[in-house]
């Protein structure tokens, strides 16, 4: 007998809504299709377990079909089945209660609309025109029942032939989702929801090559498509380390071996099991996010865990399955769920105290993974605190001769040589071994010891170790000159007058290559007749803020600005000597008359600022404003005069070039048409 109604929803316009709205998302209803059917043979099994059902189990598979000339793809299953007053109850009958706002709140997520109203079967109409089940309950007697909607309010019931227990659930797909009733589309669907369903799940048979036919055909064997026990639900016990490389190769077909993994396994006071990876991270953060696969028993919630799990662990790859983790909801409603939370602090507790465990168990093994596994902590402890106060007692500093200290065992190896005359521990550091090679060696002949940090984070941390260590300070070796990286004594000053020093200074000024990308100082020092005659440092500061800006967008501005760097010669080396003298030689007949003309100009000026701050701004003529004016622009040109005699003489001097190109080229700027002069000038020198 055929039965018609309109199914009991709170607004008439249900369908449109599940059309329009859960559009975005349409691909979900294959995993709502497939678990309801798991589900369905979950409930018979236990039943059976329960002796409430005594018949043959027999084979449990759920069934994908798909028939491309008919346009239906099918689901079927041998479970609990329905019967016609269960069809009215379950499927009739919608939960779509609290609709207020629901468009406004709900459009743009069809998780959040299937995982609130108990809308899972209904998401069928999402790709389908029409859906029938054909369900027989496996209550004794039970008759076999065929319900069909087209996909209005209104649907039949009516009996139908079905000689085994269980459910299909047919949709007839509509012409604008006809992708899914393409073979690869559904296979791709059930690898990605239901690759660990734990009821068999089959999708037509496995082939194998026909050499008669020359080709691929289907062999008697079903295409089971899903492991039903993966590795995370087995006990830790029972399991080899080649099981969990396999395991992790299955996950991720095209990645390095990890480097370790941690097994979670935990009943109270949460339900929580999973299996995490430390993928072996290369140079690029961003393409390692989101490789951990969330379940609620064995069933696909999501990949995107970013704001679900702390920061640092969307670095880890692997799988968390919990039936805490609310199937079917929104990425926002599983941030601010209490279980995911409490899941989220015990998953960081768990990777701290498994850290620190592999430390204290082979410190040789750790030391030899540090390189790969340093990034991680690095993101670690800068986005959390609390894992920065696990994570300081096994996290490592690695110095330019390979070898490994944690915090405490760096901080008592430099203490005493390292402590500056104020008190700080000064923290020196390369970024690059070569690059920075004469400088790590001039550190090293003061008996300092030079760390390593040449990872994606390290100088990032390096504001945070400051701000945790105390009276410390982190400088790059090639900041300053060595006796200025860590002072301990007042600085010799450089026996020159300020004529001499002003002469050295702007003849090598003149004469650094002009570029938008950076500005040059010169300063004279006295380092001593064994250090480098002309040596190229940056700011700290500077440069920690430029290299900032690449991590924090609201830093860009530092990365705008140009590159400053301090040229340092040394007044001692008798190369610059030799400059200095020789500039003399050639220079000071020319610059007499203008030296001569610059003292008084400047003693006018002085004079004139002595007589005028005796008085007010307002109260000053505009004779006395003029004379002061004038004077300052005599000045000007009388230095410009001045400056551009040094230069005349600084450029056919080759020294001065060879000295200047010799510090660019050590520091790595020396390039183009400037590295083919230094080359043949060179050459000229040693003929």
């Amino acid at each position: 007998m055929k039965q018609k109604g309109n199914i009991g929803v709170t607004t008439e316009n249900i369908f449109p809504v599940i059309k329009k709205f859960l559009y975005s998302d349409h691909e979900i209803f294959l995993r709502e299709m497939v678990s309801n059917a798991v589900d369905a043979t979950q409930k018979l099994k236990t039943l059976a377990q329960k002796g409430d059902f005594t018949g043959e189990l027999g084979d449990l598979t759920v069934r994908v079909s798909l028939d491309e000339k008919a346009g239906t793809l099918t689901f079927s299953d041998r479970g609990i089945g329905m019967t016609e007053e269960e069809i009215d109850k379950y499927i009739n009958q919608i939960a779509f209660s609290g609709v207020t706002d629901f468009l406004d709140k709900y459009k743009d997520n069809a998780n959040a609309i299937i995982g609130h109203f108990g809308l899972g079967f209904y998401s069928s109409f999402m790709v389908s025109k029409k859906v029938d089940i054909i369900t027989r309950s496996y209550q004794d007697g039970a008759k076999a029942v065929k319900w069909s909607c087209d996909g209005s309010p209104e649907f039949t019931i009516e009996d139908a032939d079905k000689e085994d227990r269980g459910t299909d659930i047919v949709l007839h797909i509509d012409d604008d989702c006809k992708e899914f009733l393409e073979k690869q589309k559904i296979q791709d669907l059930l690898n990605k929801y239901c690759k660990f369903m734990a009821v068999p799940v089959a999708f037509g048979k496995k082939q194998e090559w026909s050499s008669e036919e020359k080709k691929m055909v289907d062999t008697a064997e079903d295409n089971i498509v899903n492991n039903v026990e993966p590795l995370w639900t087995k006990a830790p016990s029972s399991l080899k380390d080649d099981d969990y490389k396999s395991f992790y190769r299955t996950l991720y077909p095209m990645q390095d071996e990890p480097l370790f993994w941690i097994h979670l396994n935990v009943d109270y006071p949460f339900n929580l099991t999973g299996i995490l990876y430390f993928p072996r991270i290369k140079s690029n953060i961003e393409l390692q996010r989101n490789k951990i696969q969330l379940y609620c028993n064995q069933v696909f919630v999501t990949d995107q865990v970013e704001g679900i799990v702390p920061e640092f662990l969307t670095l880890l790859h692997g799988v968390i399955d919990s039936p805490d983790i609310p199937l079917n909801v929104s990425r926002s409603y599983l941030q601010s769920d209490a279980n995911v939370k409490k899941i989220s602090t015990y998953i960081t507790k768990k990777v701290a105290d498994r850290l620190a465990a592999i430390f204290k168990e082979d410190r040789k093994d750790y030391e030899a993974k540090w390189d790969d596994l340093k990034i991680f902590i690095n993101y670690g402890m800068l986005s959390d605190e609390a894992f920065y106060d696990r994570a300081k007692d096994f996290a490592l500093f690695k110095d330019v001769d390979g070898k490994y200290f944690t915090f405490d065992e760096y901080k008592t190896l430099i203490k005493d040589n390292q402590t500056d005359k104020d008190g700080n521990l000064v923290y020196l550091y390369a970024t690059d071994k070569e690059e920075q090679y004469s400088y790590i060696e001039a550190a090293k002949q003061k008996g300092y010891s030079v760390l390593l940090f040449d990872g994606q984070l390290d100088v990032p941390s390096v504001g945070m170790y400051e701000q945790k260590f105390e009276k410390s300070r982190f400088t790059r070796v090639d900041g300053d000159i060595i006796d200025r990286l860590i002072v301990k004594e007042e600085v010799k000053a450089a026996e020159l007058t300020d004529d001499e020093r002003d002469s050295l200074s702007e003849t090598f000024r003149s004469q650094m290559p002009k570029t938008g990308k950076a500005e040059f100082n010169v300063e004279v020092q006295a380092l001593g007749e064994s250090s480098q005659p002309v040596l190229i440092t940056q700011s700290e500061y500077m440069r920690r803020m430029k290299e900032m800006s690449r991590f924090q967008p609201g830093m860009s501005f530092y990365g705008q600005m140009p590159d400053s760097y301090n040229i340092v010669l040394n007044a001692d080396h008798p190369l610059i000597k030799g400059v200095l003298t020789d500039a003399r030689a050639n220079t000071d007949e020319a610059l007499k008359p203008v030296l001569s003309e610059l003292k008084g100009l400047n003693a006018r000026l002085q004079v004139l600022n002595q007589e005028q701050s005796k008085k007010k701004y307002d109260e000053l003529t505009q004779e006395e404003k003029d004379d002061k004016t004038n004077t300052q622009k005599a000045i000007d040109e009388q230095r410009k005069k001045k400056n551009q005699i040094i230069a005349d003489y600084a450029k056919g001097n080759n020294i001065v070039h060879q000295l200047i190109d010799l510090a660019l080229l050590q520091n790595g700027m020396l390039k183009g048409e400037a590295l083919d002069k230094f080359l043949k000038r060179s050459v000229d020198l040693i003929k």
